[in-house]
C-alpha cells in the first residue's frame, strides 16, 4: 500500500467531501500518522471509510468523523482541550496538533496504555491519557473545548459545565437508529448554544446512563 497515496485519499475522498474544509484540521489529519494508531491486524484498512476495531470490543472512528469533530470544536494554539474516551489516540494526537495541551480520559487501562506508547511513537508530547472513567467527572477545571467520542443515550450536562465561557463541546447524543451530533458552545456563566451538525450511530461511552427501559 502506498500509504502517503491513501491518507492523501482519505483526506479528499472521506474527509474534504463530508464538509471538513478548515485547512488547518486537514493538515492536522495529513501529518498525524493514523497508521500508527491502527492495531496491526487492521494496517491495510487505516485509512478506509469505516469504523476499525480496537481492544475491549471498543472502535476507532472513521475519518470523516474524526474531521467533523475537530472542526466543530476549532481548537486554537493556545487552547486547552479535554477528551473524554481516547481509545486509539488519533483523535488525541489531532487535539495535541492543533491545541496547547490536551487531557484524555480512557476507561480501558488496556486501550489507555496503548494509546500512550502509540501517541510517543508518533512524537506527540502535550496529551496526557489518564485512566479513569469520564462519567465520573466531577472537578472545578474548565477546558476551551471537549470532545466525546462515545455516544450519549441521555444527555449530561456535566461537560457543558466544564467549559469556559466561549469553549465548544462535541457530543452524540440519542440511542440507535436515532443519535445526533451536537456542537455546544458556552456562551456566558449560565447560557449555552446547541447546535445539531448530522446523524450518526456510535456505541455508547462505558457507564453512560440509558433511558429508564418500558415495562408492560
Amino acid at each position: 500500500m502506498n500509504i502517503e497515496l491513501a491518507r492523501q485519499q482519505m483526506i479528499e475522498q472521506q474527509v474534504h467531501t463530508w464538509d471538513v474544509f478548515d485547512q488547518r484540521i486537514l493538515d492536522a489529519m495529513r501529518e498525524v500518522p493514523r497508521e500508527l494508531f491502527v492495531p496491526e491486524a487492521f494496517r491495510d484498512v487505516a485509512f478506509a471509510d469505516s469504523p476499525i476495531p480496537l481492544s475491549q470490543h471498543q472502535w476507532m472512528l472513521p475519518p470523516k468523523v474524526h474531521g467533523r469533530i475537530l472542526q466543530a470544536l476549532e481548537p486554537q494554539p493556545n487552547d486547552v482541550a479535554l477528551e473524554i474516551g481516547t481509545g486509539s489516540g488519533y483523535l488525541s494526537a489531532c487535539l495535541g496538533k492543533l491545541s496547547s495541551r490536551v487531557r484524555s480520559l480512557e476507561i480501558v487501562p488496556v486501550l489507555a496504555e496503548q494509546a500512550r506508547r502509540q501517541l510517543l511513537a508518533a512524537v506527540v508530547n502535550n496529551v496526557a491519557v489518564e485512566t479513569a472513567d469520564g462519567m465520573q467527572l466531577a472537578e472545578e477545571a474548565r477546558y476551551d473545548v471537549i470532545a466525546v467520542t462515545g455516544s450519549l443515550p441521555l444527555y449530561d450536562e456535566r461537560f457543558q459545565q466544564a467549559l469556559k465561557v466561549g469553549g465548544r463541546l462535541f457530543v452524540i447524543v440519542g440511542s440507535a437508529p436515532v443519535m445526533e451530533a451536537w456542537k455546544i458552545t458556552r456562551l456566558g456563566e449560565r447560557e449555552w448554544q446547541r447546535e445539531g451538525l448530522f446523524e450518526t450511530i456510535v456505541d455508547p461511552l462505558v457507564n453512560a446512563a440509558r433511558p429508564s427501559a418500558f415495562i408492560f
